[in-house]
């Protein structure tokens, strides 16, 4: 009887699976209506001493959504201000929905990748994850990895789809 060997992984095949090393902290939105007078104006001086007030712990290691859920017309400062007492605290944070804070943490993310891995080799981004990953991930990885990989697929290695080849020259 012959030996069953694995192809797979003995190719020069590098498999990329998001979610290994994905962040999973907790997300949370900051919204500034609970701090609107009436839910429609920002009173300066009530907002600042909330502010003081909060317990800004609770937001300790947590990435966060700054933004106002009602419908009114907010100055910027506002958020800069809330910003300000997130720095140092949070593990990050942007003025935006939570889908601006996903797509940040795509980022942020994507930047600790060593990219030098993928130069002039077969990659292979996994498909299937119990984690979510937004699709915004997706996109900029193919951008990132095009200008690098000798071919790009998405799924398992044993059953992908090619996505990108580099020309020969």
């Amino acid at each position: 009887m012959s030996e069953i060997v694995n192809r797979v992984a003995q190719s020069a095949i590098v498999s990329l699976n998001l979610e290994e090393s994905y962040p999973r902290e907790e997300r949370l939105e900051f919204d500034l209506k609970p701090f609107l007078f009436q839910e429609l104006i920002l009173k300066e001086k009530e907002f600042r001493a909330s502010l003081k007030e909060l317990d800004w712990s609770d937001y300790s290691d947590k990435w966060v959504a700054i933004n106002c859920s009602a419908d009114a017309i907010v100055p910027t400062w506002a958020y800069m201000l809330v910003a300000t007492y997130l720095e140092g605290v949070a593990k990050g944070f942007v003025v935006g929905s939570l889908s601006d804070l996903e797509n940040f943490i795509t980022e942020k993310y994507l930047e600790t990748l060593d990219l030098e891995m993928f130069d002039d080799r077969p990659v292979v981004v996994k498909g299937c994850s119990d984690l979510p990953i937004p699709l915004y991930a997706y996109g900029r990885l193919i951008s990132l990895l095009k200008a690098r990989a000798k071919s790009v697929m998405f799924g398992e290695p044993c059953s992908t789809v090619p996505l990108y080849k580099k020309p020969k020259h």
